[in-house]
């Protein structure tokens, strides 16, 4: 599972990519639309800035935006700033080298095999999926459940 943490940047990230104008969303409006705490919202936009991913701009008008575009930021960037990386197992923990102390062999673990299997096909989920496209999945389902039909030509 993600963490709090993660789950709140997601959503604050998301609303920096919708609201997008080009101008600084203060804290307080992203905590209070997304029923964020703000003292823990301020913790995780400091990470994110210095991940990259968030720039910010002190005094009046201040506030966070997008570093990059929402199409150049990845859900992977995002779990990776703040998780540190995603691991069902922890012999698979690309930060932690460990190995784990029920198995003799971690090149003939079934157990570890098998979740090296899952672990890739969720990083590939997690490093092709934008901040934009989760945005736009979000749109659509909001979209279907009102029942609002979009037609392109």
């Amino acid at each position: 599972m993600i963490s709090k943490k993660t789950k709140y940047a997601l959503k604050a990230l998301g609303y920096l990519a919708e609201h997008s104008t080009g101008d600084p969303i203060l804290i307080s409006e992203l905590a209070k639309e997304e029923n964020i705490p703000r003292k823990f919202l301020e913790a995780i936009l400091v990470a994110l800035r210095k991940g990259g991913v968030l720039k910010s701009k002190i005094g009046k008008g201040g506030g966070y935006m997008l570093a990059l575009p929402a199409s150049a930021i990845t859900i992977g960037k995002v779990v990776g700033i703040l998780e540190g990386g995603f691991a069902l197992v922890e012999c698979l923990n690309d930060n932690v080298k460990v190995v784990c102390e029920e198995c003799g062999d971690p090149a003939c673990c079934g157990i570890r095999l098998v979740m090296s299997d899952v672990k890739k096909s969720i990083d590939s989920v997690l490093e092709s999926t934008t901040l934009a496209d989760m945005v736009e999945r979000s749109e659509s389902a909001r979209r279907k459940k009102s029942k609002i039909v979009d037609f392109s030509i």
